[in-house]
């Protein structure tokens, strides 16, 4: 009963939802697990939203940097540079700070000042630059009897692309492409160690777990509970992008059939 309460009290608290001041003393289980998984609201949130977002950006750079024109390609090629190039921890400290100086010139960026949108531009954009180089690596291997097929039954221009193309690109870069999902998931994790800082103690399931270290002086509970967590969406999402990766390639033959072969990555 006292861990219903518990979890009343603290299952929305990341939110601003619940109790508002944390534990102090005599921490149980069903705290830490209960206030590490609401923080992984705001790891879902940054995660889902930074994909979809970054999906389409990333199509857009992708064909810029194959495209003939150098004033289209070379804007797609430093934009991919500059974000695969610098580590993700030092582009939110470098934002955080951006949008504070830009605060005080212009309010209309206040809201950026917040990890929910702040945070959420730096992970759109670092995953549209690696999404981006991904796609255009696919774009590369595209068969070139997709395209000359595409010729011959006369389709040209956005159908030749939305029919052929586009298509044939996603499957070939569905595999490399979950794996940047989870990592993008993963990185997450650093917004709240970064520059942008947790209002009211309103953070990430890294927050919460880092807080019951501090306080228990023992990271062998909660960072278990956190890794637990994460193992848990990630098997999530490759569950959801293998259902898509079937759908990608149900025209071919079983053996023809690309699976997905996870390799995540320790160091970016």
């Amino acid at each position: 009963m006292e861990c219903l309460d518990t979890i009343a009290d603290y299952a929305l608290r990341s939110i601003g939802i619940g109790e508002r001041l944390l534990p102090r003393s005599d921490f149980t289980l069903c705290q830490q697990f209960t206030l590490i998984g609401s923080g992984m609201l705001w790891n879902v949130y940054f995660g889902i939203v930074a994909l979809c977002t970054g999906f389409f950006l990333a199509t857009t750079v992708a064909l810029g940097k194959a495209a003939r024109n150098p004033w289209v390609r070379k804007p797609s090629e430093w934009f991919i540079f500059v974000f695969r190039g610098s580590p993700l921890f030092i582009q939110f400290f470098f934002a955080y700070f951006l949008f504070l100086s830009l605060k005080n010139v212009y309010p209309i960026f206040s809201s950026l000042t917040s990890a929910w949108a702040g945070a959420l531009v730096v992970l759109f954009l670092n995953t549209a630059a690696y999404s981006g180089e991904i796609f255009y690596g696919a774009l590369q291997s595209i068969p070139k009897g997709d395209t000359e097929a595409a010729d011959a039954y006369g389709l040209s221009g956005w159908a030749r692309f939305r029919r052929v193309i586009w298509p044939t690109m996603l499957r070939l870069a569905w595999p490399a492409y979950t794996n940047e999902a989870i990592f993008l998931f993963h990185a997450t994790t650093l917004v709240y160690f970064s520059g942008f800082p947790a209002q009211q103690q309103r953070g990430d399931a890294l927050y919460y777990a880092n807080y019951f270290a501090d306080k228990t002086f023992n990271p062998f509970v909660p960072y278990p509970i956190l890794a637990g967590y994460f193992i848990l969406l990630t098997l999530i999402v490759i569950g959801g992008f293998g259902l898509m990766n079937r759908r990608l390639n149900r025209h071919l033959p079983q053996e023809a059939r690309k699976k997905l072969k996870i390799k995540p990555q320790i160091i970016r």
